[in-house]
């Protein structure tokens, strides 16, 4: 038995995933931890997928509602979806299995900001929590549990269900203990208090999760990894946008808008966000801070050479060598990280206060500077919202980053109008594409369209987009915002019947 479980009556109750698993029945809403695919269940949620495998063939409907932090993992996600077996899901997804679930109706989906989803399962929107299935580093002498590599909506999901299953991961380091910040003194409106952050770095919490004991259904042993997906190396599409970034930092401190260690950063997960850090690292800024909700390996890079001097975050996203070389060393990190809640990590009004700088990708944006994050083509679901918007419309500075093109050349990230707004161009300051970078703070929507046409667009596009923008100068009703509505979504359309958005 392993020597993480220090709790005489929770190490009564170890025992197989597969039993555990039978706790969970028909109908049932479950709360599951992970966040960007660390920190989640690797057992229970696979036993699970079988018993609904098995009851599926014997004719029997078997599908749960599914919450989580955020992401998880083929062994949940995925097994799940391949088995049928979820009715509801939410708030952000990555996996393709149900990726293609969520896209063929079978699974409903609410995407939904992810500093917003403890709240609204608090308020009772989704009923009752029959049930959650977190993972934990260790379980203390006390009964109090180490939470694992992130912590999402963990501390709610405790809180709130009826029935505990706790997944205890021995491949995660015994060295987490007391990395993590867990802020218990919440409470829905009117009795809401001020979080007391000031500075990236405060610490506010527990370093452990409270459970009550008596919910505690099953303990289940498990020794495996986070899915840790390798990055593909940066482009020199990834290495221009960073260096487009890092010449704006240098301009802004010039301006007196920042000074010279910046504002708090937060960075969106991709080989963009890696380019982004790595340029950082490449320039004379020192000592940073980063707010954000995920470390990533560029983040750990910047921590390593000393650009970032600490970063706070709610869950981490590595790759394979680095995930490992993180938990060789986790010590050497614990005055450097903190893993927060995803109610803190995401908090608006500290987003506001602390004046974050908010670096996100991107589908597409349109003239004005709407940004779609999640909708191919205006009806097909990639990955969800996410954290960008709880950043974004209270960030210092919100920027919004994607190549110019997608799809080999056919598609422009550029468009007349996006296909499915997430960001409106209220929210949105900055864009950035390989071409260049868009300063929209300040400009009208007209100019605004003019900018982002000559400094964002591909070449390939940009006369397309000043034909449309010049018509709708002297055919669109209005002219504030200009628009011809019977083709404003044609470039899409046209994607869609021919394989490009490109003019024949």
């Amino acid at each position: 038995m392993s020597s993480r479980i220090h709790h005489p009556g929770l190490r009564a109750k170890v025992m197989s995933a597969e039993e555990a698993a039978a706790f969970i029945t028909p109908g049932m809403t479950v709360g599951m931890s992970g966040f960007t695919g660390s920190g989640y269940p690797k057992a229970v949620p696979m036993a699970l997928a079988e018993r609904i495998k098995s009851a599926h063939a014997r004719g029997e409907d078997f599908r749960i509602d599914l919450h989580t932090g955020a992401s998880t993992s083929v062994e949940m996600d995925g097994a799940l979806a391949e088995a049928d077996g979820v009715r509801l899901r939410t708030p952000f997804n990555t996996d393709p299995t149900m990726r293609a679930k969520i896209n063929d109706g079978s699974v409903d989906y609410i995407d939904t900001h992810l500093s917003h989803l403890a709240q609204t399962v608090w308020e009772g929107f989704y009923g009752p929590m029959d049930a959650a299935v977190i993972e934990v580093s260790a379980i203390r002498e006390d009964g109090t549990l180490v939470p694992s590599s992130s912590v999402g909506n963990n501390k709610s999901w405790l809180q709130l269900a009826d029935k505990v299953i706790l997944e205890v991961n021995s491949w995660q380091s015994e060295d987490l203990d007391g990395i993590h910040d867990v802020y218990y003194d919440t409470a829905l409106p009117p009795h809401r208090k001020p979080v007391p952050v000031n500075h990236p770095s405060d610490r506010i919490g527990r370093t452990e999760f409270v459970v009550d004991l008596d919910k505690v259904v099953a303990v289940v042993e498990t020794h495996g990894p986070d899915r840790n997906s390798p990055f593909k190396p940066a482009d020199a599409d990834s290495i221009a946008i960073a260096q487009h970034l890092v010449e704006f930092f240098e301009h802004e401190v010039k301006a007196g808008r920042y000074d010279e260690h910046l504002l708090p950063l937060q960075s969106g997960v991709g080989n963009v966000a890696n380019a982004v850090m790595a340029e950082l690292v490449k320039s004379r800024f020192h000592g940073l801070t980063a707010f954000t909700e995920v470390v990533q390996d560029g983040m750990l890079d910047a921590l390593d050479s000393g650009t970032l001097a600490m970063a706070s975050c709610t869950a981490f996203s590595l790759s394979t060598e680095v995930a490992e070389r993180f938990n060789d060393n986790v010590l050497q990190y614990k005055d450097k990280l903190i893993i927060r809640t995803q109610e803190i990590s995401n908090h608006p009004e500290l987003v506001r206060r602390l004046g974050i700088l908010a670096m996100n990708g991107m589908l597409e944006a349109d003239l004005y500077g709407n940004v779609n994050s999640t909708h191919l083509m205006g009806t097909k679901m990639m990955n969800g919202l996410g954290g960008s918007g709880d950043f974004a419309r209270n960030a210092f500075t919100s920027f919004f980053l994607t190549p110019s093109t997608a799809k080999g050349g056919d598609i422009s990230c550029i468009v007349p109008m996006v296909s499915h707004v997430d960001h409106t161009e209220h929210d949105v300051h900055v864009v950035v594409t390989e071409q260049g970078l868009a300063d929209l703070r300040g400009l009208s929507p007209k100019q605004r369209a003019r900018t982002i046409i000559d400094t964002c667009a591909h070449p390939d596009y940009r006369e397309q987009l000043r034909d449309y923008f010049d018509r709708a100068m002297r055919g669109s009703d209005g002219l504030h915002t200009p628009h011809l509505l019977g083709e404003a979504l044609s470039w899409h359309q046209r994607f869609l019947e021919t394989g490009t958005m490109r003019q024949g």
